[in-house]
């Protein structure tokens, strides 16, 4: 019985680690492209201000939540700074 309950903690220590580093790779792929698609608007003289302004605060969020591991809110804040960020080149 005793070892039906430690058999079961870990495997339950397992299950949340694993659910914890889903998105890992996609938080980090999205914000790359993010930082990638930033600096090209700075270099095209981005000509939506606001737009900009919100994608920064967006990858900034962005990037908090992957320093606290909340991977899945850093994938949804860097996909909306993308598109803040076309929206931004595309004078929006």
């Amino acid at each position: 019985m005793k070892n039906l309950i430690c058999v079961s903690l870990i495997a339950l220590a397992l299950t949340g680690c694993a659910g914890k580093t889903a998105y890992r790779d996609s938080c980090a792929s999205q914000l790359d492209a993010a930082w990638e698609e930033q600096s090209l608007a700075e270099a095209e003289g981005f000509a939506g201000t606001v737009s900009y302004s919100k994608a920064m605060a967006l990858l900034t969020g962005a990037k908090t939540q992957q320093q606290f591991e909340a991977y899945q809110g850093c994938v949804d804040k860097a996909k909306k700074a993308r598109f803040y960020l076309r929206e931004s080149r595309a004078g929006r």
